[in-house]
């Protein structure tokens, strides 16, 4: 007898139990794990990308601009290096500072949240029944949820942080780990446009280098990033190199008219 699978169950006419048959056993019965694939970690990609476009884009910029203007090749891969550092140092700051202040507005408005639910309790559960009332629930269980919420004042708070204000609780660590990544970031993308000039003595055939490797690694970076946030990869390939290729060229084009 073929084997009556639980994705079957569904098509199955009405009152039809399997379960009233000595054959059935749920446990014999093949199953299909359910794995859910969400990507986590998107603060951590979003510090990746802004750390190494920068990174490939103003020190291939500055590069480019001196190679017109500067026949030595060291001059060129010192100043680089200069940038590359202060880049990543200023860069890294920001990220740092942004992380911050995040953490800080959270902080305020969880102890305004805080004051509201003691101080004026029913214009908060006003608040939480008409967020209910939007995602279509009856008036019939919205007041049970509600009075339930309202036992449970730190739950309490973080819905209305969550579903009022759109606010997650950020990582404590978010701020160094922002900070470190997006400087590390800066520089392993500031080095690739660079390393042209460390090899080769002739400016211009580096900068010929220098141009294909920076597409190269920008188009290579789109398809790493289209891979781990669940893009298309060739199309965020595509996407990466072309945006990232606009703004290096536009960069070169002001180094080079200021040089």
């Amino acid at each position: 007898m073929r084997r009556i699978t639980t994705d079957v169950r569904a098509r199955l006419p009405l009152g039809w139990a399997l379960e009233n048959h000595a054959w059935y056993n749920p446990a014999r019965m093949p199953q299909t794990p359910h794995v859910e694939r969400h990507f986590t970690a998107s603060a951590v990609v979003r510090d990746v990308v802004i750390g190494m476009a920068d990174g490939l884009t103003v020190p291939f910029a500055l590069a480019a601009g001196l190679s017109g203007a500067v026949q030595n090749a060291g001059i060129i891969v010192t100043a680089g290096l200069a940038e590359i550092a202060a880049g990543s140092i200023a860069m890294g700051l920001g990220g740092y500072l942004a992380a911050k202040s995040d953490a800080e507005h959270y902080a305020i408005e969880e102890r305004r949240e805080q004051q509201e639910v003691r101080d004026i309790p029913r214009e908060e559960m006003k608040e939480v029944a008409d967020i209910f009332r939007a995602y279509g629930l009856d008036e019939e269980h919205v007041r049970p949820v509600v009075e339930a919420m309202t036992e449970r004042p730190k739950q309490w708070v973080d819905f209305m942080m969550r579903f009022e204000l759109g606010l997650e609780k950020p990582d404590p660590k978010r701020a160094r780990v922002s900070a470190t990544v997006i400087a590390t970031a800066y520089i392993v993308g500031g080095l690739i446009p660079l390393a042209p000039y460390m090899i080769s003595s002739d400016t211009r055939t580096a900068l010929y280098i220098s141009v294909a490797v920076t597409l190269a690694a920008l188009a290579i970076f789109g398809l790493i990033k289209g891979r781990y946030t669940g893009a298309r990869p060739l199309r965020s390939a595509v996407q990466t190199t072309l945006i990232g290729g606009l703004a290096a060229t536009a960069a070169f084009l002001i180094a080079r008219a200021i040089s």
